[in-house]
């Protein structure tokens, strides 16, 4: 991780090898104060986003990609309602990948990712992502080792791809612990507004805890570039990772730093 001020401190150095084991999904590291204080900041941070935003779609030269990764529960519905409260929907688009379908896998793993890409202008969020084909195919042996491995480098090209016509790709991996996990399964089996979220798979999978941690660990490790940036997002607080990812996403705008076109007339 860097050592740097602003965004950067999440930021995954590309040089290193990751080691989740030693990144604290609790913390609370450069936030403005307690969960008040944080909160309290969100409205700016909504009103500068949105702004960027408009900006982006106004211009229509270039786009952003936002890559949400993370364990079950990990808060990828959550931070995408709370972090894109009032951006323009016209400009702003979730794609989420489930299971493949018959025809999906009758192409290359790539192929139903890069149409739900985003046009000129957009800024589009991706519910889980292509990095399932290095994960889930992984962890439960859908492909053999030789092929999720030499998919990295084909990522690795697809972003590049990407990058090279306009599109900025931030992706973010929402980091909690086992704990917290347990925690947010059990509200959800508790509380009837999130029942329907709670899948018996679930626990299935989180017994892969330990598999899923090293995976995820390796892909990030092995994608992190310059031009597709790896963030590792503490998110055991909510409120820590709304903030934490808001301030990921303004400082990537800004850095495109989007301008309103002058009138064609």
């Amino acid at each position: 991780m860097s050592s740097g001020h602003g965004s950067d401190r999440w930021l995954v150095n590309a040089r290193r090898p990751v080691d989740l084991a030693t990144l604290d999904p609790g913390s609370e590291s450069g936030a403005p104060g307690g969960r008040a204080d944080t909160e309290a900041a969100l409205p700016a941070l909504h009103e500068e986003l949105a702004d960027l935003q408009d900006r982006l779609w106004a211009e229509t030269r270039r786009s952003l990609l936002v890559v949400l990764q993370g364990m079950d529960a990990a808060g990828k519905d959550g931070t995408i309602s709370h972090v894109f409260r009032g951006v323009n929907p016209q400009g702003t688009r979730v794609a989420s990948f489930k299971q493949p379908t018959t025809l999906e896998l009758a192409h290359d793993f790539l192929w139903r990712v890069h149409q739900a890409t985003p046009r000129a202008g957009e800024i589009v969020i991706f519910n889980r992502s292509h990095y399932e084909d290095v994960l889930i195919a992984r962890v439960h042996g859908l492909v053999p080792e030789a092929t999720w491995k030499a998919r990295y480098g084909l990522i690795n090209s697809f972003e590049a791809l990407l990058a090279d016509g306009g599109t900025t790709v931030v992706k973010l991996f929402l980091h909690i612990s086992k704990g917290e996990q347990r925690k947010r399964f059990d509200a959800r089996l508790s509380e009837p507004t999130k029942r329907w979220k709670f899948q018996p798979a679930d626990l299935a999978e989180r017994k892969r805890w330990d598999d899923y941690q090293i995976a995820y660990a390796d892909a990030i490790g092995a994608t992190a570039t310059d031009t597709a940036r790896w963030y590792v997002i503490p998110a055991n607080h909510k409120w820590y990772r709304n903030w934490a990812v808001s301030s990921v996403l303004i400082d990537t705008l800004r850095r495109m730093d989007p301008h309103y076109p002058e009138p064609s007339v």
